[in-house]
């Protein structure tokens, strides 16, 4: 997974390179999938793009990412070598890209932000638990089986003792499993900073664990009511509660940026192109949310080669070079992330049955890093 830095490394210094944001590969035959990367080659010559580029980018895509389908590639290519093969789990989020230009495009990077919530799914039961470490889309980046007791765990009558004190026994023990577990659960808290925490599996089991978390998991924890850790087990409630917690998490994220813009009457941020384009050039911006729809507009911002990094036109450059004519929000972002804030994207929110709403881009809003006076 890329991250801010490496983004923003890509953005600084003009430098003609190739790019390719295509589909991954499908589950399609093989010859589907070579007429694919052909096509994709001959397009990325037709925008201008040395061969040695174009070869390097087919060459790229060749190789197997190791993500399921659906899925989407994101490739750089410089004087015939990979500087960059990003592999973005889901469907490609907006257009193909393909080209040669002195800034590659970053709103499919940006676009990509459910590989930035990293969560940990617990599936519980009597005598065991599965705890992981996951991404969306992804294999598990870590997993493991917490094996507890199970020498009295059946609830059954067994001589020699009542049936009252054998429950009891089983209690402990079952309490003494998830114990471990939580234990288990509070570290990886500590150790990565999940998003949430989803745990489902044996009711009973469930309870257990979750009272015996600590304050920093308890709070994070998504209890889903489904026996997902039994042999056979239908995960759909498991995967519908994971979705719904990225959502949420991504929803936030955006309103965060709104509602705190709007405080102090509205001085506390910058509303609309204008207000946002100088507050970058002044590097006050601290968070920066755009409408994926401004990926559709024509209207373009002039790059500079340093700050203030963007302008309208060469009047406005001061005394820094004019580099590229670069599309609006291409140029809001790069300007917002060379200067050290977070752009949060925006896409729409609607089923995959659902028409896309006819409408305008919204009006790009940024956090400030201090009020208007």
């Amino acid at each position: 997974m890329i991250v801010r830095e490496e983004i923003t490394a890509l953005l600084e210094r003009p430098r003609k390179v190739t790019y390719a944001y295509v589909d991954g590969r499908g589950p399609g035959p093989q010859v589907v999938e070579e007429q694919r990367r052909d096509a994709v080659t001959r397009r990325l010559r037709e925008a201008g793009a040395p061969d040695v580029d174009a070869q390097a980018v087919e060459a790229a895509l060749e190789r197997e990412p190791g993500l399921p389908a659906p899925s989407a590639r994101y490739v750089l290519a410089e004087n015939g070598e990979v500087i960059l093969d990003e592999a973005l789990p889901g469907p490609r989020s907006g257009p193909e890209i393909l080209g040669h230009s002195t800034f590659p495009p970053v709103l499919p990077l940006l676009r990509d932000r459910v590989d930035s919530i990293l969560y940990l799914v617990v599936e519980t039961g009597r005598g065991s638990a599965e705890v992981r470490v996951e991404r969306a889309g992804r294999e598990p980046e870590w997993a493991q089986t917490v094996e507890g007791r199970t020498d009295a765990l059946p609830k059954v009558s067994v001589g020699g003792w009542s049936q009252a004190n054998y429950q009891r026994s089983s209690e402990e023990i079952w309490k003494q499993n998830e114990a471990e577990v939580a234990e288990l659960v509070d570290s990886l808290t500590r150790q990565h900073s999940p998003s949430f925490i989803v745990v489902s599996g044996d009711i009973r089991a469930r309870q257990l664990l979750v009272d015996q978390l600590g304050s920093a998991a308890r709070k994070l924890a998504i209890v889903v009511d489904a026996h997902t850790h039994a042999r056979g087990a239908d995960r759909e409630a498991l995967d519908s509660a994971i979705q719904d917690a990225i959502h949420d998490r991504l929803q936030q994220s955006e309103d965060e940026i709104d509602e705190v813009a709007s405080e102090r009457s509205g001085r506390s941020g910058a509303r609309g192109v204008g207000p946002v384009v100088e507050a970058l050039r002044e590097a006050r911006v601290d968070r920066l949310l755009l409408d994926a729809r401004m990926q559709d507009s024509e209207r373009t911002l002039e790059a500079l080669d340093r700050a203030p990094w963007v302008a309208f036109d060469a009047q406005d450059a001061l005394d820094a070079k004019i580099v590229d004519h670069l599309p609006e929000a291409e140029a809001l972002a790069r300007a917002a992330l060379l200067t050290g804030a977070e752009v949060v994207v925006a896409e729409d929110d609607q089923g995959e049955a659902e028409a896309r709403e006819d409408r305008s881009p919204r009006e790009p809003v940024a956090v400030l890093r201090w009020p208007e006076e």
